[in-house]
């Protein structure tokens, strides 16, 4: 469908319209409707993750269950691991209609339960500038990554390093459960974490432009919408350590 570029600026018609990238050799409008069907299933992604999020958080007997009780306990865990099980199902269904967009759904809910839960012992000043920032980045990141494209940039060198990066993360945070290092490497871990989903959302907005086949729209949604999430989650945690 493409070549591969290498990580350069290549020639580009200033003339071509709608052309994602100079190689292109797929129907652009094929390509652009792809793209805005993905960004219109984040989109309700994430307003139903700010709709569950603000429910948690508002109605506080929600969040005394859960951190007072063992059932709420339970609850929690389950939570916790039900988006991580919905996608083995979601794997063998991605493509039947309407069964993939149900546990979209379903995966969507739990983690912005998750979510909610974790924004309910934050203040909402915290929640406001990392909500405002996560914006900002993501926006920014997105326009770049489609310019850079557009002039024959290709950022899929990146994947073995983010893959490394969220290793190094995830023994991170390993360590700092079982001995805690404080504030400042809550801190360090924040700021990392959130320079590698900023990586994560460069590399899988390329691949959406470039790689993802049109039969791959829920797991594209999936990708870019835990990409933002995280970054959403990484600079809570920065703001957090730095307000306390």
């Amino acid at each position: 469908m493409w070549n591969q570029q290498p990580f350069g600026k290549t020639d580009v018609e200033s003339g071509t319209s709608g052309v994602l990238y100079p190689t292109m050799l797929e129907s652009p409008e094929l390509r652009w409707s792809f793209i805005r069907k993905i960004y219109s299933i984040v989109a309700i992604q994430l307003l139903l993750t700010v709709a569950v999020g603000a429910v948690v958080v508002s109605y506080h007997p929600i969040v005394t269950f859960m951190t007072t009780t063992t059932g709420g306990l339970v609850c929690y865990i389950v939570l916790i691991i039900a988006p991580f099980i919905t996608l083995c199902p979601l794997y063998y269904y991605h493509q039947r209609h309407p069964i993939n967009y149900l546990l979209l759904a379903i995966f969507t809910v739990t983690l912005a339960f998750a979510i909610g839960l974790t924004c309910a012992f934050t203040s909402g000043k915290v929640i406001l500038e990392a909500a405002i920032l996560t914006a900002v980045v993501v926006v920014s990141l997105t326009l770049f990554t489609f310019w850079a494209a557009r002039r024959g940039y290709d950022f899929n060198f990146l994947g073995p390093f983010l893959f490394g990066a969220i290793m190094v993360l995830m023994v991170f945070s390993l360590i700092q459960i079982f001995f805690p290092l404080g504030k400042i490497s809550v801190m360090i871990y924040g700021c990392l974490a959130s320079i590698v989903f900023c990586g994560y959302i460069v590399y899988d907005t390329d691949n959406l432009i470039k790689r993802y086949t049109y039969d791959e729209y829920i797991w594209a949604s999936i990708s870019l919408y835990l990409d933002i999430i995280n970054l959403f989650l990484s600079l809570l945690t920065v703001f957090r350590a730095a307000d306390s």
